[in-house]
């Protein structure tokens, strides 16, 4: 059975006057409707590239892009720019990571989700009202009808954040790629818009990949997890696998930097030193090579101390699955 959205070998380099920057060499991963796939790294990784270059956001610029992206069995990176311009937005979306500068200050909500609405749909500008009222009342914004004529500034974070996913479910994508949804904004509000967004995945049956820094808020929606670090990934696996019995250095530093229920309050987190590679000169190999500490301390990062995640020495990444 082929997966909705496989991603083979997928590589997006940006020529600059340095040099050539690698910020996605090699990635591979496959995700099926209704499963989440949470991407996580910290900034600079690719994460954020990756999610562009599946909705062909580079192309027309400067970027390298070569690998193959299918989606629902089309595939992306050959398709012509103005092709996946007409998939986006109606077969995949995406939620933005700073909703107040994503949208346009000078339109208000509703004439911004009744324009990306009209674009796939031959509506009326009514009709299209209608749907944009029903999309805000449905993310749980307050009194929809007279919201939607409010400005972007007049939204608080949260409300800024529900309005993004009423745009990019306004029609109904099969894909849908969340970069850092909950940024910036409190606890009580983040568990919101998780609910919020897991409902909606169920309601649409939409494949969901969630972009973030946040193992708290991948634990929460992901069936499988994608760890990058300086453009490639170094751990790929079900969420239980990954949090449970990690395999990469890497992977046991982000685990061992969190907090955790199951920890004594007098542990202390323990942070990654130093700094992600150039993605200019990525060293050869893995480029994340861990200090002492760190392989010493993942000790009991695993379920049990005789997985293999506690073991001494750094073992190579699992396996990718490259699909059919």
């Amino acid at each position: 059975m082929t997966a909705f959205l496989d991603v083979k070998d997928l590589r997006i380099h940006f020529p600059t006057d340095d040099g050539l920057v690698r910020s996605v060499d090699g990635l591979t991963f496959s995700l099926e409707r209704g499963k989440t796939l949470g991407i996580v790294g910290e900034s600079g990784s690719g994460k954020s590239v990756t999610s562009l270059g599946i909705l062909g956001l580079h192309k027309g610029g400067r970027a390298r892009m070569s690998g193959e992206i299918w989606l629902d069995g089309e595939e992306l990176i050959g398709a012509s720019a103005d092709h996946v311009r007409r998939l986006r937005g109606k077969k995949m979306a995406m939620i933005f990571q700073d909703p107040l500068s994503a949208m346009h200050p000078y339109y208000t909500v509703g004439d911004q989700i009744i324009e990306a609405y009209r674009i796939h749909h031959d509506v009326t500008k009514k009709v299209a009202r209608k749907h944009a009222i029903d999309m805000l009342g449905r993310v749980g914004i307050p009194e929809p009808t007279s919201r939607v004529d409010d400005y972007p500034h007049q939204f608080s974070g949260g409300m800024r954040q529900r309005a993004m996913i009423a745009m990019a479910l306004s029609c109904d994508p099969e894909l849908l790629i969340a970069d850092e949804p909950t940024t910036a904004l409190d606890v009580t509000v983040q568990a919101q818009i998780l609910d919020l967004m897991r409902d909606l995945q169920r309601e649409f049956n939409s494949a969901l990949i969630v972009i973030t820094h946040d193992l708290g808020v991948v634990a929460e929606l992901s069936d499988d997890i994608l760890v990058m670090y300086g453009g490639k990934c170094v751990e790929y696996g079900a969420a239980e696998t990954v949090f449970y019995d990690p395999e990469h250095p890497y992977t046991w530093g982000l685990l061992g930097s969190m907090p955790r229920l199951d920890r004594e309050r007098t542990e202390r987190l323990l942070p990654i030193k130093g700094s992600p590679p150039s993605l200019i000169n990525v060293p050869p190999g893995c480029a994340f090579h861990p200090p002492l500490p760190l392989r010493r301390a993942h000790r009991g990062t695993g379920r049990n101390r005789g997985s293999r995640a506690a073991q001494d020495e750094p073992r190579p990444p699992r396996q990718v699955p490259h699909g059919p």
